[in-house]
């Protein structure tokens, strides 16, 4: 078992090194952002880029999981065409749409909550969500086919080209919002052109019928369970501007970009996930193997919710060259951060709850999970932000993703039953609670925040949460070290 977790972590290293690469060379980007930008006018970013996350969810229309799983089994068709017919698909599903937001600009920018004196934004965000599109399949390709480096190094050139161009466009050349929107678009279109070799050795002209009837089938009912998931991921910043306005957005978006280390773990889990429970579905261990994986996944988040929740309200108060990680008139909203994290690590969970629907193919239940929670989310940001303004929002989301993971494990089990460690799992929820308590009550210096992390680590031995192989595998790993 060990081994087959270790390639899961090896495939996770990969992707997690691109993801911590690409995300921290973006996260540069929110002190540079909030030490330019008034609140207000980066929240007009956070809610653009908001309605840019509906919009792709049309356009790729569930086939990037559908390839995923036609793909991998190979059950019809080649594998070229298994790769071109849903390539072809979205390329001329995506000149359609991209085509219809360029002439129907202005009136869209009532849909996109902006004044129609930022019309430009709505051309590169059909720019941007066209090429975009565009690079979900070979990207899916390539993680398919294990080629992480290719993708990670792709992945790093996107950020880095983003990041230098918004230097440029909004420091240097003073385009504001509309050269955070250039630089994106510029930097899709590169990522597509250095994808060119990827697609030209995978596609062919050949479109199978059949094949993409199965495809539609399986991908077609994702798109509610996907704009759900946005929804749920989402819908808290369009409703903040409603309710308060784009000030209290680009506060809570500058904040929610705090969280970006339990993201960078979550999304370079779920990136290396889904070929490895499907690579595994057929093993006789795989259940006791997937029980496991949420056991260390619960334990490596819960490790890095302490350490933020404990560190990065000082962290954010470093200066460097004069300038705060966090301008001060943004540090109102870190009281938030502690929820996205939970909210993140409940992501997490569902992801990998989600390995069964997969492996059944029972992705009709993923549309009642996932509306679980963002109804949920919804109904709760118009019934908290009232009474609690950007902390409502956040106990919302975190809510919303709650129930979903509830919801999911209630629906999956019935189907494909795994025996989780609920033993362990709860010494783990019951030493992260002690331990937050501890700090939130308790006015502590960086060094007894230090001594407190450790001692909950130290408290997991106490408590006997790791069985005697990991035990034995932890001392061959410093004895070993140490030799």
């Amino acid at each position: 078992m060990f081994s087959q977790i270790k390639r899961l972590g090896t495939d996770t290293a990969v992707y997690g090194i691109s993801t911590i690469v690409a995300r921290l060379l973006n996260f540069l980007l929110v002190p540079f952002y909030t030490n330019i930008f008034d609140p207000s006018s980066y929240g007009i970013v956070a809610t653009v880029y908001s309605y840019i996350a509906i919009c792709a969810i049309f356009y790729s229309y569930g086939l990037e999981s559908a390839y995923f799983r036609f793909a991998s089994g190979k059950e019809v068709g080649s594998e070229k065409e298994n790769f071109s017919t849903p390539f072809i698909s979205i390329l001329l599903s995506g000149i359609i749409f991209s085509s219809l937001l360029i002439y129907f600009a202005v009136p869209v920018t009532h849909v996109f909550q902006i004044s129609t004196s930022l019309y430009k934004l709505i051309y590169y965000s059909a720019a941007i969500l066209f090429f975009d599109v565009l690079t979900v399949i070979p990207f899916a390709a390539l993680r398919l086919q294990r080629k992480a480096k290719i993708f990670a190094s792709l992945k790093i050139i996107n950020i880095v080209v983003t990041v230098g161009l918004n230097f440029l466009t909004v420091f240097k050349l003073r385009w504001g919002v509309e050269g955070i929107f250039f630089s994106n678009f510029a930097a899709s279109l590169l990522t597509f052109i250095l994808l060119l070799p990827t697609i030209s050795k995978n596609f062919t002209l050949r479109f199978h019928p059949l094949l993409y009837k199965d495809l539609l089938k399986f991908g077609l009912p994702l798109i509610p369970v996907g704009l759900s998931g946005i929804a749920l991921n989402i819908a808290d910043r369009p409703i903040l501007k409603m309710l308060v306005d784009d000030s209290a957005v680009g506060i809570y978006q500058a904040n929610y970009r705090l969280a970006i280390f339990m993201n960078l773990f979550t999304g370079m889990f779920e990136y290396a996930w889904r070929p490895f429970f499907l690579s595994h579905a057929k093993n006789p261990d795989a259940k006791m193997l997937f029980s496991r994986v949420m056991t260390y996944f619960l334990l490596a988040t819960s490790a890095i919710l302490l350490f933020l929740s404990f560190f990065l309200g000082d962290i954010i108060q470093w200066e460097i060259f004069g300038r705060h990680i966090l301008h001060p008139k943004y540090w109102g909203g870190l009281k938030i951060v502690p929820w996205v994290l939970v909210g993140y690590i409940f992501s997490g969970i569902g992801t990998n709850l989600n390995a069964g629907i997969q492996i059944e193919k029972k992705t009709m239940y993923l549309l009642p999970t996932s509306l679980s929670g963002s109804i949920t989310n919804i109904a709760l940001n118009f019934l908290l932000i009232p009474i609690f303004g950007i902390m409502g929002a956040a106990y919302a989301t975190t809510v919303g993703y709650a129930m979903v993971a509830i919801t999911l494990y209630v629906v999956v089990q019935k189907f494909y039953y795994i025996e989780y460690e609920f033993l362990r799992i709860g010494k783990l929820v019951l030493t992260v609670a002690i331990a937050f308590i501890i700090y939130s009550v308790f006015q502590l210096s960086i060094s007894m925040k230090l001594i407190l992390l450790i001692s909950w680590f130290i408290s997991l031995f106490a408590l006997n949460f790791f069985n005697k192989e990991e035990l034995a595998k932890m001392r061959s790993l410093v004895f070993k070290k140490k030799s």
